[in-house]
């Protein structure tokens, strides 16, 4: 069975307060929910502003399904990846959610995991060495083929992209392609199993790995902020399995509209339906 409610909002926000002072060490699980309540919402007026051309030309809605377009050629194929990296990478600043999450955690015996790609954690200033980018990070780049285990910065050349486009494409001679076997390079992003896990993705894995063998059995917080439902065996349904074999842990999700936890737990939950930054800012006060 699944439970969405464990007492009173006023309560909840005093015990998970409680819960982050008192814990020996604090998981953090991100989803994409926290970056929409910091404004970074793939559609309605933010797609409009930076990418009406693509609605009226491909009849695409939102970023995410973008993403999915079947562009005839590598010219349009970059130039709408470019500008979609551009925007939510580089160009996008540090959202207050992010900042106020530090602000609570900085002290703690903390780590980081996250379906996100989009660089928030690290520029909001948590520590790279706590982070596990478990879906990929749109400022690298892979092989398409994937012919070898690496991935390559891709600034300098995204913002070259951003300025040399037009109607929608870029100079063919700013498709990247892989200094190995030539192949058109592609996003560094978990969609199939072409997905290159480098050594800095290994090395993020064994760190959280060593998160949780050394704080097996401990007042552990497994705090999880906005994680829907498109990836949950990464981070929700870990979280419940963890908290359910160490009668210390707390499991909190902060997540408006799906804020729910499974019986079994339930008495060791704190679940708060409402936005991801408002929660964090009454966490701070």
């Amino acid at each position: 069975m699944i439970s969405t409610f464990t007492g009173s909002f006023s309560e909840q926000i005093k015990k998970l307060k409680h819960e982050i002072e008192t814990a020996d060490a604090v998981l953090i699980g991100a989803g994409a929910g926290v970056s929409v309540s910091a404004g970074m919402r793939y559609d309605g007026e933010r797609f409009e502003r930076y990418f009406s051309d693509f609605h009226k030309k491909y009849g695409i809605r939102d970023m995410y399904s973008g993403g999915f377009y079947p562009y005839h050629t590598l010219e349009e194929y970059w130039a709408w990846w470019s500008r979609h990296i551009f925007v939510n990478r580089y160009d996008a600043g540090v959202g207050t959610p992010y900042t106020d999450l530090l602000e609570l955690v900085k002290d703690k015996d903390y780590f980081v995991l996250t379906t996100n790609v989009d660089h928030q954690f690290q520029l909001a200033g948590f520590d790279k060495k706590r982070l596990f980018y478990t879906q990929g990070d749109y400022g690298l780049w892979q092989c398409s083929k994937a012919c070898h285990d690496k991935t390559y910065d891709n600034e300098a050349a995204v913002r070259q992209m951003i300025a040399e486009q037009k109607d929608m494409k870029i100079p063919t001679e700013r498709i990247p392609k892989c200094p190995v076997c030539g192949a058109p390079m592609t996003m560094n992003l978990r969609c199939d199993d072409s997905f290159v896990q480098d050594e800095g993705w290994h090395a993020a894995a064994n760190r959280y790995d060593d998160f949780i063998r050394r704080h097996q059995n401990m007042h552990v917080l497994f705090l999880e902020l906005g994680v829907g439902g498109n990836t949950p065996g990464i981070i929700k349904y870990n979280f419940w399995q963890m908290t359910a074999k160490n009668p210390q842990a707390v499991y909190a999700c902060i997540n408006y509209g799906e804020a729910f936890c499974p019986s079994e737990i339930e008495r060791q939950s704190i679940c708060l339906n409402d936005d991801i930054g408002g929660v964090l800012t009454q966490l701070i006060g």
